[in-house]
């Protein structure tokens, strides 16, 4: 019956019992044993119940695909202070730049976001800031300082950028390049010269990608800072890359007999308002780079 397994089973604890006090000396030993066996299955329990969600979380943030490097104006920099967007009222995430390489720093946002110690780093480059382990802002947005840092300053400056990469492992979300690299606005760009910089070609030196120039109007954008992910090699887009995308973009035409010619004349007032809204987005919203004018037919 029930109640002879049960006395059964508490002679035998008895017995164990018993025994353990013998050999050991310890009286009640059985009890304190059997406390630390809970304990360790309790801890055990613990640790996995609280292991698991970080588990999917660090799986679901390996499995999310980041944005392919992009490349920065200072300007557009500026944007990732880690404040709230006035226009749509979410938060910003928080870059900063090392010697010109761009580091998400939003896991860090108690340090370099708003109220953070390091906040008046965010949006800037901030290489000779760090290197100096100096807070004042004539040490920001100085990349050419990098350059003439000392040994110690240098030494101070690759240990952050280690420590940003391999020991925080921030993401790099590509490069910074200062205005006077860019190339002048002013410049004339033939159709011929324009087909070169499709995104397909090579990468200059300091840059994160390769150029992506489309004409809209009269000018000419650098869709490599910000808009990769659109007019980039396999993109939506990329058959405006390279182009005087003025007519397409007009029309929000595919047709290749629009993307081929670049003739606005016949564009309706409709057409021609689009197409102005095309520039200014370009200009303003987006802040890609105006790297030149098109060329006259």
């Amino acid at each position: 019956s029930l109640s002879l397994v049960f006395v059964t089973m508490l002679e035998i604890v008895e017995k164990l019992s018993a025994y353990l006090d013998s050999v050991t000396g310890i009286e009640g030993i059985l009890g304190y044993l059997l406390i630390v066996v809970v304990v360790m299955i309790g801890h055990n329990f613990l640790n996995k119940t609280s292991e698991e969600p970080n588990g999917a979380t660090q799986q679901e943030e390996e499995e999310e695909e980041l944005d392919p490097p992009r490349n920065f104006t200072a300007e557009q920099l500026k944007y990732f202070d880690g404040k709230k967007d006035e226009k749509t009222e979410e938060t910003k995430p928080v870059y900063l730049s090392l010697n010109g390489t761009v580091f998400d720093v939003s896991n860090g946002r108690n340090f370099y976001g708003p109220d953070g110690p390091y906040e008046c780093f965010a949006g800037h480059e901030c290489g000779v800031a760090l290197a100096k382990m100096s807070f004042d802002t004539e040490f920001l947005d100085d990349m050419d300082g990098c350059e003439t840092l000392n040994f110690g300053e240098k030494s101070e400056l690759e240990g952050w950028i280690e420590k940003f990469t391999h020991y925080r492992c921030y993401p790099i979300m590509g490069r910074l390049i200062p205005d006077k690299k860019l190339p002048s606005s002013d410049r004339i760009l033939s159709k011929e010269e324009l087909a070169e910089f499709d995104g397909a070609g090579e990468v200059p030196e300091g840059y994160a990608t390769a150029p992506i120039y489309v004409g809209a109007g009269e000018k000419v954008f650098d869709c490599s800072f910000g808009g990769v992910t659109f007019y980039g090699p396999n993109c939506a887009y990329n058959r405006f890359a390279g182009k005087n995308a003025s007519r397409a973009l007009a029309k929000m035409s595919f047709d290749p007999e629009d993307t081929e010619n670049t003739n606005i004349d016949d564009l309706s007032d409709k057409q021609k308002k689009v197409l102005q809204d095309w520039v200014k987005t370009f200009e303003e919203r987006k802040g890609y780079p105006i790297v030149g004018r098109l060329e006259k037919n």
